[in-house]
């Protein structure tokens, strides 16, 4: 018979670990009054105070303007005079390779101009963006895995295309904390809905629950509806407090019962996060406090205020924010590429514009890291209709994963440049190679981490953004 105050090595395990779900709250309680001397000595284990990267570095937080769907590098970032040469003509490119069916040469219908002192060449399409050339740098020899978007979208977003894994935005939180406790640490915004693969592009995967990213749909412009329930008009807030007092112990019963229970620590962090947003969100997503002339800057449309709103989070301590342009890939331009493409731009153009003037005014871009970007490019070649899909048409370029164009900006960037090139017509890296996996490397280095050794201990292994490779493209450092 066991002795009466004998435990299994899992029940001491469990009793031991019941309290680090709510190891976030002792900092938020703090904050509010709430904890005893004696509790906040233990504030110093909030898993969402500010911490320091491996070595200094410049940029400090993240804006992702996520252009899903795939825009065409040829008609956006990358040049290829050659396609001329070849319009309507069949590309002398033995390796081209594709998804669908794709046929002759398709020249852009856009015109390349240089911009800056640095002669940055950049379409028209984004002749404002393209005023802040020489604080930009356009990796045009970007690549990927596969021509799909789903697996795409996850490796952009969370460096693994298949597996679940934390995204982007809950290692930069993981790693540097956040600096307002009163907002999350990373909001994901999309206009209409959840784009593709949901919310597994911002989801903290294997990482606490308090890192996943939070959803905001951006299309609206009340602050109730931007956050759902962000106000709870039944309660005072001091009752509202008992209430998750209460919860909270009840949840940590459950909890005890259930260690390593990944959806009851986001839970918890949840009602917390939602007590504290309730009069600092308010603030936050209401544009309209803006001076008429930052509103003019930016333009109007849902694209324009959603780059505003992403200031103002950063502004104000979001380490991480994502600006996601759509809910069904927009940037998917299996057909009328010319009208589809020039809409889409010019939703974000001057927006992108006034972001980055935006940033300097209040000197916040040498501290803040932009990428803009989608989960892969667009053939230099036409494609061809197929049943049931195109209408017919042949003004469209299908999915390229071989070779495509994303650029930063701010913290650490060297602007003015371009680092690696595509092949003649655009269609394949082949001069300085950048996979995916180097990208997220680059950024974490910006953001002051070895990606090799920024890590988590998962399932008996070391878990990091980039998997088991990436370098860092040196390139693209000031």
């Amino acid at each position: 018979m066991s002795a009466p105050f004998e435990l299994s090595r899992r029940e001491l395990l469990t009793q031991c670990g019941v309290g680090m779900g709510l190891l976030g709250l002792t900092q938020l309680m703090g904050d509010a009054g709430l904890l005893t001397s004696h509790a906040k000595a233990a504030d110093t284990l909030n898993p969402l105070a500010p911490r320091k990267p491996h070595f200094a570095a410049k940029a400090k937080r993240v804006i992702h303007i996520f252009a899903n769907g795939g825009p065409s590098q040829v008609d956006t970032f990358d040049p290829k005079p050659a396609l001329a040469k070849y319009a309507g003509k069949s590309l002398p490119t033995a390796n081209l390779r594709t998804e669908r069916r794709t046929g002759a040469a398709f020249p852009s219908p856009f015109k390349f101009k240089k911009y800056g002192q640095s002669g940055l060449e950049i379409s028209d399409l984004f002749a404002n963006t393209a005023k802040h050339a020489d604080d930009i740098c356009v990796i045009r020899s970007m690549h990927a895995d596969v021509p799909n978007h789903e697996p795409s979208f996850l490796l952009m977003n969370c460096g693994e295309p298949r597996q679940i894994r934390p995204s982007m935005g809950s290692w930069v939180v993981y790693g540097l904390g956040t600096e307002n406790l009163n907002l999350p640490g990373f909001v994901a915004m999309c206009p209409n809905g959840y784009p593709l693969q949901e919310n597994q592009n911002w989801q903290s995967g294997f990482l606490p629950g308090v890192f996943q990213g939070t959803y905001v749909d951006s299309k609206h412009t009340d602050v109730e509806k931007l956050v759902e329930y962000v106000k709870n008009k039944m309660t005072a807030k001091a009752e509202q407090r008992k209430q998750l007092d209460l919860l909270a112990k009840l949840n940590k019963m459950h909890q005890g019962e259930r260690p390593n229970d990944p959806q009851l620590e986001a839970r918890i962090q949840s009602f917390e996060l939602a007590y504290r947003m309730q009069s600092e969100a308010t603030d936050a997503f209401d544009v309209t406090r803006e001076p008429k002339h930052i509103l003019d800057a930016y333009g109007p449309g849902v694209q324009a205020r959603s780059l505003l709103l992403a200031r103002r989070l950063i502004e104000r301590g979001v380490r991480f924010v994502q600006v996601s342009h759509g809910p069904v890939q927009p940037w998917d331009s299996h057909d009328d590429l010319e009208v589809e493409h020039k809409r889409l731009a010019g939703q974000v153009d001057k927006a992108i514009a006034a972001l980055i003037s935006d940033l300097k005014r209040l000197g916040l871009f040498e501290e803040t890291l932009i990428l803009w970007g989608g989960e892969f490019g667009r053939t230099p070649v036409v494609e061809l209709p197929t049943p049931g899909s195109n209408a017919g048409k042949i003004n469209g370029r299908d999915h390229n994963h071989w070779g495509f164009s994303v650029w930063l900006a701010g913290g650490g960037v060297k602007g003015g440049q371009a680092v690696g090139t595509t092949d003649e017509f655009g269609f394949k890296a082949v001069e300085n190679p950048v996979h995916v996996h180097d990208l997220h490397a680059t950024m974490l280095h910006l953001l002051g981490f070895d990606h090799e050794k920024f890590t988590y201990r998962y399932a008996g292994r070391d878990f990091r953004l980039t998997d088991v490779h990436g370098r860092v493209v040196k390139e693209v450092l000031a």
